[in-house]
């Protein structure tokens, strides 16, 4: 695996270690970029399922303005921090190491997320005890991040959405109210999903509208946008 274009070009990342995550192939991941270019430069990216971090350290390298990534998978998190490192990107990304679904499907405006500086200043979100918006949390000194899409780190203007293959048959109904909750809370108007997923499978996500989509092999990329977005 490796960055493909811009200010990292040609450097290594590391691989998953198992199979819990699928990386993209560079070949697919040249083609989808080459089509995603004039929209990548200061945009914020959420790179779901992010796995050791391909697609969001591939935008960074090419001038996003910042990068969220979700990775639940222990062995995943731990690469994708020494990926972050390696390239100097920890003030452009942040690392939210919980299950996303519980995540989004959190009240942004009673819960809050307690922020805490991973190994070699990164951040690492993770999900705490419910309190009133504006108040901290108990016993808790360091700065909080609500589940707010006036951050500007997760009101998104690019999103790579790429679960689990199973999860299309597994969790079709949590993966339906993930897009509800991006297409409300957490995109920008123009706001483009990327959603990967087995070419056999078919999920449709109401919230979103597809307007394009590509065939890679056994691999379905398909090009979202907001169901009211013009």
């Amino acid at each position: 695996m490796r960055i493909i274009a811009g200010t990292h070009r040609g450097r290594r990342i590391l691989p998953p270690a198992n199979d819990s995550t699928r990386p993209i192939t560079d070949r697919v991941k040249q083609s989808l970029f080459d089509l995603l270019s004039p929209r990548i430069e200061g945009a914020n990216v959420l790179d779901l399922f992010a796995g050791t971090g391909s697609m969001g350290l591939e935008s960074l390298s090419r001038g996003a303005a910042h990068a969220t990534f979700f990775e639940s998978d222990r062995s995943a998190v731990k690469l994708l921090r020494q990926n972050i490192d390696a390239l100097k990107l920890a003030p452009l990304s942040t690392v939210i190491a919980t299950d996303l679904f519980k995540w989004f499907k959190s009240d942004f405006k009673t819960v809050q997320t307690r922020v805490a500086v991973a190994p070699k200043g990164h951040l690492l979100a993770q999900t705490k005890q419910s309190a009133p918006l504006g108040q901290p949390l108990r016993g808790d000194t360091t700065p909080s991040l609500n589940h707010s899409a006036a951050d500007p780190h997760l009101t998104a203007d690019l999103v790579f959405l790429d679960p689990p293959y199973r999860f299309l048959v597994e969790r079709s109904n949590d993966l339906r109210e993930l897009a509800t909750q991006l297409a409300q809370r957490h995109l920008s108007p123009e706001a483009i999903v990327i959603f990967r997923h087995d070419r056999d499978d078919v999920l449709e996500l109401p919230a979103l509208r597809r307007y394009d989509q590509r065939v890679y092999g056994s691999m379905m990329l398909e090009f979202l946008t907001a169901s009211t977005a013009g």
